[in-house]
């Protein structure tokens, strides 16, 4: 632990403190034998075409979701930066 704090909460006649704390973290290196496990993915459904069809829409629809989080993600940082000046 390198550094703790207290912060002081709101005012509502309370005891409780906010603590903030820096933490260092050093990680275990993690060793391989050097053998590369490859991945290999099963692409022979997707010659059906009802399953390619099926896929197409599943990885359509998270990249709207993801399209989606990155707008939300935008609009606060833009929200966030105008509030600050005012």
């Amino acid at each position: 632990m390198e550094d703790v704090r207290t912060r002081r909460g709101a005012d509502i006649a309370s005891d409780h403190h906010l603590v903030a704390a820096n933490l260092k973290l050093e990680l275990k290196k993690n060793w391989t034998t050097g053998q590369i496990v490859i991945q290999r993915f099963n692409t022979v459904f997707l010659r059906d075409i009802d399953k390619l069809n099926e896929f197409k829409i599943a990885l359509n629809n998270r990249s709207q979701a993801f399209k989606i989080y990155c707008k939300e993600k935008l609009l606060w940082r833009i929200t966030g930066k105008v509030s600050k000046k005012h």
